[in-house]
């Protein structure tokens, strides 16, 4: 590999949510919220390196080259042609998501459809807009999760359904869904009169052997339903550079969420966020590339290490993301109380199934680490249940 992904950069005393959150016990091992632990993209750097050298960081014109590298990476990995005037920026997906949630209900109360186990996220958005959760289940399937279509469309064709919110990959189970089951969502969507936001964030962390449809690509007859949000921000491990972009084909939706956006002002971004989506998209699919090799490495590494050890566990397949939605029930706990016993007895911070509206014995791994520091949690993870 050309980037060494097995250094052990400590980000301890660094404000990171991820690593201080414990302290003072910098003993733990965190693998729960989702960001990684490698050092960004050198050509990342190297541009804000040169950015920060000019030292005056006043508000920020967005340039034409943003838009620029926003269509390009579009069309060059997934065919899909992106008009300058459908991009709107913002600091990030979440607020991304509860903006689109306001623009297509209007401010009043009614139901989002949502596919559970779900980023938790969702559930904050959704309340936070006064809204409230449809469930669709997904239907375990052997080592992944299906849609149970039959149930999705009784949900949509509920009165108060205005809005299915699709994760695109699927965040916590890692699933990719088919252009075939994409459709398959927005024609019953378009059936019911049901609009679609795609948070897309995780389509850049594809793992080899699979490929990623974005829902803009299934065809043209769709984009005039949905509001699709992704950005760099996941893929190239730069979250804390806040910056998003919505890609909204509809114009009388994108006017409506232009404006939710202006009112709540969240409508400015930094300079640093600007300039790296740029470099990110132009320059560094290689680092990319590598990137989800390596976190295939470390799935595989989970995998086996399940197998051998703790054979009741099971990973779901990974096709996507670097986070690994795992199934614990073998041990008889819940969700929380895995979460807790692996946090005060393994010194192994995960993310318990519970927040993700899956309370039966789940737990979801960040996989994005140095393959020294996994296998230590994994270690971890045994010997606190005696293995």
């Amino acid at each position: 590999m050309s980037y060494n992904f097995d250094k052990l950069t400590s980000r301890h005393n660094t404000n990171s949510w991820k690593w201080d959150i414990d302290a003072p016990d910098a003993d733990v091992i965190p693998l729960w919220v989702a960001d990684m632990d490698f050092e960004a993209a050198p050509k990342i750097l190297d541009a804000l390196r040169c950015r920060l050298d000019h030292a005056v960081f006043g508000y920020t014109k967005v340039p034409n080259s943003f838009y620029e590298a926003i269509q390009g990476w579009y069309s060059r990995r997934y065919g899909w042609s992106v008009q300058k005037d459908w991009i709107l920026y913002t600091t990030g997906v979440v607020p991304a998501v509860s903006a689109s949630i306001m623009a297509l209900s209007g401010g009043e109360p009614c139901g989002v459809l949502c596919q559970t186990p779900a980023y938790n996220h969702f559930f904050s958005s959704i309340r936070n807009c006064r809204c409230h959760l449809v469930e669709n289940r997904l239907v375990p399937n052997g080592d992944t999760f299906d849609i149970d279509f039959d149930d999705f469309e009784r949900k949509a064709a509920l009165p108060d359904t205005k809005i299915f919110l699709l994760c695109s990959p699927h965040n916590p189970t890692g699933r990719i869904w088919s252009p075939d089951e994409l459709r398959r969502m927005a024609d019953i969507c378009r059936r019911h009169g049901v609009k679609i936001i795609a948070d897309e964030i995780h389509s850049g962390i594809i793992m080899p052997g699979y490929h990623f449809t974005p829902f803009g690509a299934i065809g043209d007859e769709f984009q005039q339903d949905a509001i699709v949000t992704s950005s760099c921000t996941k893929s190239f491990n730069l979250a804390g550079l806040q910056i998003c972009y919505f890609i909204i084909a509809n114009p009388t939706l994108r006017a409506a969420v232009n404006r939710v956006v202006n009112v709540n002002e969240i409508c400015d971004v930094n300079p640093f966020g600007v300039i790296a989506l740029q470099v990110a998209f132009n320059e560094c699919e290689d680092w990319l590339t590598e990137m989800c090799q390596y976190v295939e490495g470390n799935y595989q590494l989970l995998v086996q290490f399940l197998a051998d050890t703790l054979p009741g566990w099971k990973a779901s397949r990974l096709m996507a993301t670097y986070l690994a939605w795992v199934d614990c029930r073998a041990t008889g706990l819940n969700s929380e109380q895995l979460g807790r016993k692996l946090l005060t007895e393994a010194k192994v911070r995960v993310s318990s199934g519970d927040i993700y509206g899956e309370p039966d014995g789940f737990i979801r791994i960040n996989l994005a680490c140095p393959r020294p520091r996994l296998a230590e949690a994994l270690k971890r993870i045994a010997n606190s249940f005696g293995k």
